[in-house]
């Protein structure tokens, strides 16, 4: 995926990137561009939140990086994400 990357393809890619917890990705309303994410588990409880530059989601190379300090990060604190790659 060399491609910059729309907004809806961001969201797409955030929402199986941290299964089987739930991933919530919506627009900043500040008007800066920036996606706000949070990982919610099985008790609605959120486990991990971070914003996402658009310069960040736009870019595939910058995004699944990002993700995957993410993921690392829930891995860090013991939760258990199945297997993830960036779509290509």
């Amino acid at each position: 995926m060399n491609a910059s990357l729309r907004v809806n393809e961001a969201l797409l890619i955030t929402t199986h990137a941290f299964e089987p917890f739930q991933c919530v990705t919506w627009d900043s309303p500040n008007g800066t561009g920036e996606l706000s994410l949070a990982v919610i588990d099985r008790t609605s409880t959120r486990i991990g939140s971070k914003q996402v530059p658009s310069s960040t989601y736009s870019d595939p190379e910058q995004l699944a990086h990002f993700i995957e300090e993410v993921r690392a990060e829930l891995s860090e604190k013991g939760y258990n994400l199945q297997p993830w790659t960036m779509p290509e």
